[in-house]
């Protein structure tokens, strides 16, 4: 797979934004999932902000027969990390990495961009935004889990080390167990991050509840 800049779609809060969200969707699904959502934020009294959803790269996922469907790395097993898709995962890295740097291009210093994902994006929001060199506004993650977390300590940056990270996961969550996602969280914790972690009665979603706490967060670290 080539390193040539990703589809996205894009919603723009504003004329001439000065604030980015750059936010990944889940395994099979595509750019246009949480496309929804910007309105549900109400971020109404911030700056413009542009929202960018990239559609991941389509490719052979092991766990689902080999099927061709879009996504940021090969699942091989189901507890996720037993046996992880390095090359995949740090692949999508660089395509991410080309995404905030084209914000950069268009004007938005990394300090006023978001790093957001859901199930897999999350997974490559906390892998990708924690090794970043510059300085992010704030990173989300939902539902999902620090991928290559082995390799973590030695391999992130400085730079976002006090960069503040929302945990949202699933109480009744099927997919990413609640014990990896809270096994992640710990991890970040031992090495000096600002988790701010809730728990939701839902399963592999999103709910209200979440919605609005998300909004605050980004109210807090866009503003």
């Amino acid at each position: 797979m080539s390193d040539t800049l990703l589809e996205c779609v894009e919603v723009e809060t504003g004329p001439n934004p000065t604030r980015a969200v750059i936010w990944l969707h889940g395994l099979g699904a595509d750019g246009h999932d949480f496309e929804p959502i910007v309105p549900e934020l109400d971020l109404s009294g911030l700056p413009p902000i542009r929202f960018v959803f990239p559609h991941a790269p389509v490719q052979p996922v092991t766990i689902n027969g080999g099927m061709a469907m879009r996504a940021w790395y090969d699942i091989i097993v189901s507890d996720l990390v037993r046996r992880e898709d390095e090359a995949g995962i740090r692949a999508s890295q660089r395509r991410i990495e080309h995404l905030l740097a084209r914000e950069n291009e268009r004007g938005i210093p990394t300090e006023h961009i978001v790093l957001a994902g859901f199930s897999q994006g999350c997974a490559m929001t906390l892998h990708t935004g924690l090794r970043h060199a510059a300085r992010l506004a704030g990173l989300v993650a939902l539902s999902g889990y620090l991928p290559l977390a082995a390799s973590f300590a030695a391999e992130r940056h400085p730079a976002n080390a006090r960069t503040p990270i929302f945990m949202g996961h699933g109480t009744a969550d099927p997919i990413v167990a609640m014990d990896r996602a809270i096994a992640s969280r710990d991890t970040l914790e031992r090495l000096g991050y600002e988790v701010e972690w809730h728990a939701y009665p839902m399963p592999h979603s999103v709910c209200a509840p979440e919605v609005a706490d998300i909004s605050a967060f980004l109210r807090r670290t866009l503003a």
